[in-house]
């Protein structure tokens, strides 16, 4: 029974016909052109400020609006989506190397992790890693929610909320345009993160035991900035020795994203920590700062 299921998930993640056969392209797939994703964050920043000073106008000062459970709904939603997407890109990604292992040789690629921080040049966005970056990119647009959850519930809204919302779905975007290198280890890291740290959530929504809940999200976020800041520094050394890597300037770019998005969050991230944890979070901060720069300079040359 459980070979027959472990086989089941594995083809409908991975095996499937629509999966495999998956091709990114402004006629094929939904929501894959520019104009779509501009007018997306700009509706979405403009939905966002118009809801929260709608609500300040209306209704007194710290008064919030009941929502029910329906951000905790939300929140089970996004937990199962993002174990989904992480099981289906291993499970892809192990099927993409199985099958293109024997083209590796006149890309310099010895390995598996380095097929994974650098695809190859040429590579094109299809397949079965694609089709996984594709539902990624678009569970982003579900995401930018809980901006208006947090506007009805603590009538807040954080420009730097707008902003890593809006460059999370425009970064993802940059993936499948240009069949960016590193895409899936971060997909990988991310789904597994929020997979947790939404089902954590969904757990405390409902009431149940969740004191120590800051510092797992403070931890799952620790987490996530040293696995993006590991994997980009893999990605520049794969591409100085390799001598290129697929889509280095939608890689390059987002970068420079990535920093500005840290640096945006590292108040949040110090606030919630001990005096050990402020030192761990400065250098390692430092070490991005250090390859972003390294980034810049390469990009520039």
């Amino acid at each position: 029974m459980s070979t027959a299921l472990i086989s089941s998930l594995t083809y409908y993640l991975s095996e499937h016909p629509y999966i495999v056969g998956f091709r990114w392209g402004h006629s094929q797939s939904w929501g894959s052109t520019w104009s779509f994703l501009i007018t997306s964050i700009f509706l979405y920043i403009a939905v966002s400020s118009s809801l929260h000073i709608l609500l300040s106008a209306f209704l007194r000062r710290n008064r919030s609006v009941p929502l029910g459970h329906i951000p905790d709904i939300h929140s089970l939603l996004m937990s199962i989506l993002s174990a989904t997407i992480f099981a289906g890109i291993l499970l892809s990604a192990a099927a993409e190397i199985r099958d293109t292992r024997w083209f590796w040789r006149r890309s310099k690629t010895a390995t598996p992790l380095q097929w994974l921080l650098c695809f190859p040049l040429g590579t094109r966005a299809s397949g079965r890693v694609f089709f996984w970056s594709y539902v990624y990119y678009l569970t982003r647009f579900l995401h930018m929610l809980r901006t208006v959850f947090a506007v009805f519930r603590r009538r807040r809204l954080a420009v730097s909320q707008l902003f890593c919302n809006s460059a999370m779905a425009f970064t993802s975007f940059l993936w499948l345009e240009f069949s960016q290198s590193y895409q899936v280890l971060a997909i990988l890291s991310t789904t597994l993160v929020y997979s947790v740290v939404y089902g954590y959530r969904f757990w405390t929504g409902f009431g149940l035991p969740g004191s120590t809940f800051p510092s797992l999200v403070v931890n799952c976020q620790l987490l996530l900035v040293v696995c993006n800041l590991v994997s980009h520094a893999g990605v520049l050394a794969m591409h100085l020795i390799k001598g290129g890597c697929n889509g280095i300037g939608a890689w390059g770019l987002n970068s420079v994203l990535n920093g500005v998005h840290v640096s945006k969050e590292e108040g949040a991230f110090l606030d919630t920590c001990s005096a050990l944890c402020f030192y761990r979070f400065r250098l390692i901060f430092y070490i991005r700062n250090l390859c972003l720069l390294l980034t810049l300079v390469k990009l520039s040359s």
